[in-house]
């Protein structure tokens, strides 16, 4: 059974590469361009791994992040911070981030980052 993914980022090209590369290594990719009723689109797909970008609409990835570590049915689901932004590990821990990945990023810190989370 292959670890599924939900990727939340409004970069099209991110979206791309990040989903090619991830389900070549096996991983059933989903992606999200918002983070509109992330409670629910988390409990629908029920991913392993989120990786959530800070530049998320509507509400951003600090608070999207933070309301899915609220809800108790979801806090356990490790989340990727990642971002552009030069302040990034202060963002990943204010939005309560299992960890971070700065963005640009080598796609093989990509893969190894993930697998981490994925098997904690």
């Amino acid at each position: 059974m292959s670890k599924r993914i939900l990727i939340f980022d409004d970069d099209v090209d991110i979206l791309s590469i990040c989903t090619y590369i991830l389900e070549e290594q096996g991983w059933e990719v989903h992606t999200s361009a918002h983070c509109n009723n992330i409670d629910t689109t988390v409990r629908n797909i029920k991913p392993d791994v989120i990786l959530m970008d800070n530049w998320i609409p509507d509400t951003g990835g600090v608070v999207a992040t933070q309301t899915l570590k609220r809800q108790e049915d979801l806090k356990d689901i490790p989340v990727i911070y990642f971002s552009a932004n030069n302040d990034i590990q202060t963002l990943a821990k204010q939005a309560g981030a299992d960890t971070y990945l700065e963005k640009p990023f080598d796609l093989n810190e990509l893969e190894v980052i993930i697998t981490k989370m994925a098997n904690k």
